[in-house]
């Protein structure tokens, strides 16, 4: 007897016929307007009917459903380069400020403020100054200078704005203190700043001269027995809203050289500060606008070893590596955002990093962030060994602000509309990298100083 006929198992692309109205069903359910795509398949060649059901076959494989990887800036693995100790302490503040300060710092930057009630007491638990300047306060610890780049890139990594609150206080003010004060003068000063039991400031550049301030610094010093007279207005001047103590530098008018003087700003009515208001970029440091009327500063505070503008220069030198590791943070910060954001923004049915233009911008962050890190490594460890010189740390400065305003224009871009959102961050990193490119010296005046350096030419006028 023969067998009953039965309905062939295979409809030729792998589906059983029952499936079949089935999957037409659906896909009619989906707007798919089934006449036109057989009109359509009708209409192939075989070569391009075999091409349409490869596809087919890819579309319908399972995905790799193993988990992205996690954001990550450091490619070329600077943690392996950097010793234990090291490497505990960025964990410990990236630790603090991801918990701490991302979750406060957007409210903070919209509203003029430095988040100085999460920030001092995080900073001092972790005692990060202890780790570059050390116990005894006499120099900067061996590798003082690499420990220090790598806590700025860690808080630069959130936020330009907290970094340039550590680095005006830590950096400039410190270092002037250190670098130029007596030894009673540090004595009195360094412990307590250390500590984050006061909070210093540094007072330079002026309103109305700023790149040319080496030769023009308009405020003025006049010696009267046991003490100085300052008048003038310092301008742009970092955490001087709140600061208790402000080192202000004045052209001398007995002989004509800058010096130092250290002025308290809480018991002398010679110095007022007003808040600049209007920033577009590092909204959270309060920037001030500082005028000294008659101001009155005993000899005893006057910064014992600085004597013209050489001094202030070594301080300049000392810090402007540090504005480089905050490029380095930011651009490394805007990297990991767009990395993570890439991986999670649905557009067309997945993830934008399925897309080649994606893939392509999150490249080339990645390598600006890479040979932004390692300059800045090899810079600081020139410094720790007392062979950085102004050209190497100009170089660094003029290399990494201009990468970074080009890895945050990227971020910005990937992020499309969210990357004009403060939420997201990016925006913020957009803003604040171009403060980066203007202060601690103008990317131009950078250039300038590197140029004279390989060509011992002076291009500045």
């Amino acid at each position: 007897m023969d067998a009953p006929a039965t309905t062939p198992d295979h409809a030729g692309d792998g589906a059983t016929a029952g499936t079949v109205p089935a999957a037409l069903s659906a896909l009619a359910e989906k707007g798919v307007d089934l006449d036109r795509l057989a009109a359509a398949f009708g209409q192939m060649d075989e070569a391009t009917i075999a091409a349409s059901m490869k596809g087919l076959e890819r579309a319908g494989r399972p995905r790799d459903e193993k988990p992205p990887p996690e954001p990550n800036g450091d490619f070329y693995d600077i943690d392996g380069l950097i010793s234990d100790a090291q490497r505990q302490k960025m964990a410990e503040l990236r630790q603090f400020m991801e918990a701490e300060v991302e979750p406060v710092i957007n409210e903070a930057w919209l509203g003029d403020r430095t988040p100085r009630d999460v920030l001092v007491p995080g900073f001092r638990r972790l005692d990060l100054l202890t780790a570059i300047y050390g116990e005894d306060l006499e120099t900067r610890e061996p590798n003082g200078s690499v420990m220090e780049g790598l806590l700025t890139m860690e808080i630069a990594r959130i936020d330009v704005s907290t970094a340039t609150f550590f680095g005006v206080h830590s950096g400039l003010a410190m270092q002037s203190i250190l670098v130029c004060g007596s030894d009673e003068q540090k004595a009195e000063w360094l412990p307590k700043m250390r500590a984050w039991d006061v909070i210093g400031a540094f007072g330079l550049t002026e309103p109305e001269v700023g790149s040319a301030i080496a030769g023009g610094v308009t405020t003025t010093a006049r010696r009267e027995g046991d003490e100085w007279v300052l008048n003038g207005q310092k301008k742009w001047i970092g955490n001087a809203i709140f600061a208790d103590l402000v080192v202000i530098w004045a052209r001398d008018e007995g002989d004509g050289q800058v010096k130092g003087f250290i002025v308290r700003p809480e018991t002398n009515p010679g110095y007022s500060v007003e808040k600049i208001r209007g920033k577009i970029a590092l909204r959270a440091v309060e920037n001030g606008l500082i005028t000294l009327e008659d101001c009155r500063v005993p000899e005893t505070d006057r910064l014992q070893k600085a004597n013209d503008f050489r001094d202030v220069a070594e301080v300049l030198k000392l810090t402007r590596a540090g504005v480089a590791w905050q490029a380095v943070g930011c651009a490394m910060g805007a990297y990991e955002k767009s990395q993570r954001y890439a991986l999670t923004r649905m557009q067309f049915g997945q993830p934008i990093a399925h897309f080649q233009l994606i893939q392509d911008k999150l490249v080339h962050m990645l390598g600006s962030v890479t040979a932004m890190q390692t300059m800045c490594l090899r810079l600081s460890q020139l410094q720790d060994a007392g062979e950085m010189t102004d050209a190497q740390a100009s170089l660094a400065k003029v290399f990494t602000a201009a990468r970074c305003r080009e890895v945050v224009a990227l971020a910005r871009d990937l992020h499309g509309g969210n990357g004009i959102l403060i939420e997201n961050h990016v925006a913020r990193a957009f803003a604040d990298t171009e403060a980066i490119y203007s202060y601690e010296g103008t990317n131009e005046i950078n250039s300038l100083i590197v140029g004279r350096h390989v060509t011992g030419i002076g291009a500045f006028v």
